[in-house]
């Protein structure tokens, strides 16, 4: 009994220490190099032009990717659960595609197709619409990075539940449509609202697919973590600091909202 007690005492004391060592600490300093030269600083930081266009294109980013995502995501996890269909097994590879490939590749294949010399591009800039270097560009480079999250939160969820109500309000005289948000949505609601914490974390902290087709224009196109970026690179470490600070506590509002709705989840 004492060994198996101490070899769980073990590793819990390990797996702690390695959050603390990986997560905890890193944050920690960020914090704490944040608030060093005072809270008057950290304001004056977070407060220039720079930083407030920056931060409103960060959540305009996200407000548009994550419900484009949600609504995608919750046909597509039909479709792989309640279709029967050929090539079922392609669409699951390009699901899984943004977990496999790097996000500086996909900002690469945008740039190819949306570019100015790439397939859909020059059209486009024909007919005075831009995509690259401009926010329609990062809001599909942020589409594409969160394919993945209310997908594979919903498909498990629907496979669960399994499609006998929806049958029985089917032989009752219920459209599909009436039978979706009156048995589906109400069954899936707490995966739907698990992807969209998923998407809107990875949403807001994007950077690789991002910065590639961004062209990091100042006042225009630089979102938080491309300002992180630019501010460090310029040794302005207070103003890096204190936008990085500014990521980690919509971070941690994620992390709080992804605590509480995962008891709900499990429950209902």
């Amino acid at each position: 009994m004492r060994t198996d007690r101490s070899w769980r005492i073990g590793l819990r004391v390990l797996a702690l220490g390695y959050l603390a060592v990986l997560l905890l600490v890193p944050v920690g300093l960020v914090f704490w190099r944040t608030f060093e030269p005072g809270a008057g600083a950290v304001w004056n930081a977070v407060s220039t032009p720079a930083a407030i266009h920056a931060f409103w294109l960060t959540l305009e980013i996200a407000a548009i990717a994550v419900p484009l995502n949600t609504l995608l995501g919750i046909v597509t996890a039909l479709a792989l659960v309640r279709g029967r269909f050929r090539g079922k097994w392609l669409l699951e590879a390009v699901i899984d595609l943004p977990f496999a490939i790097s996000p500086i590749v996909i900002g690469l294949a945008l740039i190819l197709v949306y570019g100015s010399g790439g397939w859909a591009g020059r059209w486009l800039g024909q007919h005075g619409f831009q995509v690259i270097f401009a926010v329609p560009g990062m809001v599909l480079a942020t589409v594409f990075v969160c394919v993945p999250f209310v997908v594979r939160e919903v498909a498990p969820v629907l496979r669960e539940i399994g499609d006998e109500q929806e049958q029985a309000a089917a032989t009752l005289g219920a459209s599909r449509m009436q039978a979706f948000w009156r048995i589906t949505l109400p069954a899936i609601r707490w995966g739907v609202a698990y992807g969209v914490v998923l998407t809107t974390a990875r949403a807001i902290g994007e950077f690789g697919a991002v910065s590639v087709v961004s062209g990091k224009i100042a006042g225009q196109t630089e979102t938080l973590t491309l300002l992180v970026e630019k501010r460090f690179q310029n040794f302005d470490l207070a103003g890096a600091y204190a936008a990085s600070a500014l990521l980690a506590v919509i971070a941690l509002g994620t992390l709080l909202a992804m605590t509480l709705l995962k008891p709900r989840k499990e429950s209902s």
